[in-house]
Parts: C-alpha cells; sequence; structure tokens
C-alpha cells in the first residue's frame, strides 16, 4: 500500500501474524535405493522454507521432512498443536497420499500443496531414474486431490518450479488469503449505535458473522462512546488537533468549535477501540435537535478515518458488512475506503463513487482535505469530513452481500481511477472506469448482490479475494460487462 500519511503522524496498529506451517515430504523406499536424492529433496525443502519466510508477515512453522505414514502422522499433530492459519505441503517427489491426508484432517487448517520440481525441465539425455524422481512431485498430486475429495477436504494446489516467480505469486496469494481469514476469525468488530432508518440491505445477523467468518460481534451503545467522550481532556483535544493538522490540509470552512468536537470525539473512539479490543468497526446514531447522542453521531468522521489509516477500519451508517469488506481490504495492503454510487458520467464512461464517510488516507492521491460542512447529507448533525481523490490507477470494489438463505458472498469488480473534474462536498471521490458503457455495469454490479456500500481499495485484487472467499468458505462473484 502506498502511503500519502507523515511518517511519525500515525502509526498502524500490530496486526496478528500469519502462522504457516510447513511439511515437506517424499516415498522412504527411493533412500536406499538412490543416495544422492534426499540430500537434494532436502534443500529443495530449504529453499523452499527460505522463500516462504521471505513472503512477510508470517511466523513459519518448519515440522521437517517426513518419508513415511507413521512420520506423517506425527507432522499432523505437531502442526494441529501449532495452532496454524495455513499448512502447506511440499510433494517433493512421489509419496503416498497416506502420509499427507493426516495432516489435512487434523489439523483444523486450510491447506495448499506445491508440487515444485528444481528447473524449468529436466535433462533427458543425462537423467537416472534417481534424477527423473527429483522431479516427480507432479505424481502424487492427482492421488491426494482425489483421497482428499474423498475424506472432506478442500484442495488447492500450485505447480511449478522452485524458482518460478508466477508459482510464487500464487503461493503468496494463498498465504495473504490466510492471514486475512485468521483475521475474521479472530476478530473483535465493534457496532455501535442503531440502524440507519429504512436500510434492509444493510441488516445483518449478528449470529451469522460468527458462524460464517468467526470472529466476535461486540454490541455497543452510543453511551459507551459518551462517557469516553466526556473524560476527554483539553490538552488531549488539542494534541489530536495538532496531529489532524499535520495529517490534513484543513480548509477555511472548518470551524474551530467543529474541529475540536470532532477530535475530542477521536480521542474517545481510541480509547473505545482499546477497551474493547476492536478490529474494525460499524456505527450510526441519529439523535435530536442537537443534543449530545446526535453530536456524537455527527462527530465520527476524522476520528473514524484517523481509525481506518492505522489498520482498525471504520464503516458509518451500521454497515457491519462493509467494515468486514474494508478490513480484508487492509489486510491485503489495498487500504479500503467507505464507498457508494454518486453518478455516472457517459460522455468520459466512467462511474463515480465515493462516500462522506470514514476514508482509507493511505490510498489519497493527494494530502487529504478536512472540509466544513453545514450539514450532512441525510444525517443530522454538522461537523467536520474527510475529502480526496482516490489515486489514479487500478483499483477493486469489494462487497459483502447477504443471500435470501443467510450466506455472504463476496463481490468484486476491476476497474481504473482516471482523473477528471470531482465533487468538492466532503467526500472520498473517485471517477472509475470499468471499460465499459457506465450504465451497463452499474446494472450488473446492482444485481451481483452487493449492498450499497462496499469497499474501494488500490490495485487488481480479484484473484487475491477469490482466494480469501475459497478459504472462508463464501461464494465469490466478480463483476465484469464484455
Amino acid at each position: 500500500m502506498t502511503a500519502v500519511l507523515p511518517g511519525a503522524a500515525l502509526t498502524r496498529v500490530e496486526t496478528r501474524r500469519t502462522k504457516v506451517g510447513l511439511v515437506a515430504g517424499g516415498l522412504g523406499a527411493y533412500w536406499p535405493q538412490f543416495p544422492d536424492l534426499l540430500p537434494q529433496l532436502q534443500r529443495s525443502a530449504a529453499r523452499v522454507a527460505e522463500r516462504l519466510g521471505a513472503i512477510g508477515e508470517i511466523d513459519l512453522v518448519d515440522v521437517g521432512f517426513i518419508s513415511d505414514a507413521q512420520e506423517g502422522a506425527a507432522a499432523a499433530e505437531r502442526l494441529r498443536a501449532a495452532g496454524c492459519d495455513l499448512i502447506i505441503g511440499f510433494l517433493t517427489t512421489y509419496m503416498t497420499s497416506s502420509m499427507l491426508v493426516p495432516v489435512a484432517q487434523r489439523s483444523d487448517a486450510p491447506v495448499l500443496l506445491i508440487n515444485l520440481q528444481p528447473t524449468e525441465k529436466m535433462d533427458h539425455a543425462t537423467f537416472d531414474t534417481g534424477a527423473w524422481l527429483a522431479y516427480c512431485g507432479a505424481c502424487p498430486l492427482p492421488e491426494m486431490a482425489n483421497a482428499f475429495r474423498r475424506a472432506g477436504v478442500e484442495f488447492r494446489s500450485v505447480s511449478g518450479y522452485l524458482e518460478d516467480e508466477r508459482a510464487w505469486a500464487r503461493i503468496a496469494r494463498w498465504v495473504r488469503a490466510a492471514g486475512v481469514r485468521a483475521g475474521l476469525r479472530h476478530g473483535r468488530h465493534g457496532l455501535l449505535g442503531h440502524l440507519y432508518p429504512g436500510m434492509l440491505d444493510v441488516a445483518t445477523d449478528l449470529t451469522s458473522v460468527s458462524a460464517q467468518l468467526g470472529g466476535h460481534v461486540e454490541v455497543l451503545e452510543i453511551d459507551d462512546l459518551r462517557v469516553r467522550v466526556e473524560r476527554v481532556t483539553d490538552t488531549e483535544v488539542e494534541q489530536r488537533m495538532a496531529l489532524a493538522r499535520e495529517v490534513f490540509e484543513i480548509d477555511d470552512t472548518v470551524v474551530d468549535e467543529d474541529f475540536a468536537w470532532g477530535a475530542k470525539v477521536s480521542v474517545g473512539l481510541d480509547r473505545l477501540v482499546e477497551d474493547f479490543a476492536l478490529d474494525s468497526l460499524a456505527y450510526y446514531h441519529r439523535g435530536l435537535d442537537g443534543e449530545q447522542h446526535e453530536r456524537l453521531g455527527a462527530g465520527f468522521i476524522l476520528g473514524a478515518s484517523l481509525l481506518t489509516a492505522r489498520g482498525i477500519p471504520a464503516a458509518g451508517e451500521y454497515e457491519l458488512r462493509n467494515s468486514l469488506a474494508m478490513l480484508v481490504m487492509d489486510r491485503l495492503g489495498a487500504g479500503g475506503s467507505f464507498t457508494e454510487l454518486q453518478a455516472l458520467n457517459f460522455d468520459d464512461g466512467v462511474v463515480e463513487m465515493g462516500h462522506d464517510g470514514p476514508a482509507h488516507l493511505a490510498i489519497s492521491a493527494r494530502r487529504p482535505l478536512l472540509r466544513g460542512l453545514g450539514v450532512y447529507h441525510g444525517k443530522r448533525g454538522w461537523g467536520v469530513s474527510v475529502e480526496f481523490d482516490v489515486q489514479p490507477g487500478p483499483v477493486t470494489l469489494l462487497g459483502l452481500g447477504q443471500e435470501p438463505d443467510g450466506r455472504f458472498v463476496m463481490v468484486a469488480s476491476e476497474g481504473t481511477v482516471v482523473p477528471g473534474p470531482l465533487l468538492r462536498i466532503g467526500n472520498t471521490t473517485s471517477r472509475v472506469d470499468f471499460g465499459c458503457d457506465p450504465g451497463e455495469w452499474t446494472d450488473a454490479w446492482s444485481a451481483s448482490g452487493v449492498n450499497h456500500h462496499w469497499a474501494l481499495g488500490t490495485g487488481h485484487r480479484a484473484a487475491e479475494l477469490r482466494c480469501v472467499a475459497e478459504l472462508v468458505g463464501c461464494e465469490f462473484r466478480e463483476v465484469r460487462v464484455p
């Protein structure tokens, strides 16, 4: 993710590291027959461990090399006890399925089988049987797939050679997807306030989140925030305003009183997140006649944007599934801002989208602006809002829809942010070219099952999101219009 924030201004939260298990193996009957084979395969396994460690933000649990079913069972127990987020089985040569099925069955983690032969091809003129066997990792792959299917274990694999960058890109994709899955399974997701009246699409059965994605939804009341905001000191408000001046350009429309209030709410939000150990937050509160709860509901955007920039996604309008989508995009390094449709530009062939809510500051094309608003459209209250343009270049939308039977579905679409005129109304805005008529894209996107909010992140991420969807057990739909 390309950051535009001042280096000392904001510190990202320390997220959970992905724990990856590795077991390599081959058929022990070969070792006495071909004495040079095992050392060669072990060197390959060491290289795989080295490259996995270079992917970043992972803890590798390497249980070594197995040669028979008994050693496979022992490795399975070690990996089960380690609590891995992903287990990688390296097929160095032929090995029986009985060696790896226990690993897959006992681990309670997704398993990725990799078949990486030493080089691009064999030297047929000089190879003997022992040399060939070092290239024979593909041989057991259909056997493993069949055995896994019959055992009721999901199957995925990557085939290539040791220094095959295309294969390693696919492996890294699965590792990152496993990290996202773990973030959801171990996450604590705050839900603060109440549903925006009438928005039937955003209503979420909280049990379905824990049942399908894992993790915990912490139901919070507006008073949980109120009491924390009341304890914020004047000094803390001044410090938060100083931080905001470092991060944002402050527009002339910002009223000092509203700026100070947004800063005070921001400090209170930080304490709320810390006290409840939250990894994400969705919120909304309507309030009435300018009373304190209404002012709290209107004071979120500054603090919520700062939280989102630090890796704690916050979404307005009580959109829990959108804060989860933002979390997925953030953990993939794509940012992820709270977004909805704004308008279509048929002359330029673009879809304009954005929102007057929390923005992921790391995907801004410029220093983000803090703008004062006399009214939030469709909401009670007034105050400061964050405005910026999304970086030009490839982007991906991710929405988490819900089907009539309650199943979640991940919906994505890839496009390109292009420069051009944008509204200056305190929104995060972007002009996205999907390579087709904007009306046709809008119809296809709306028919996909997505909510009317989604996360917008940088880069083309559909391949990664497809892996995430498989690991969490969601259907994946990519919207493309010919």
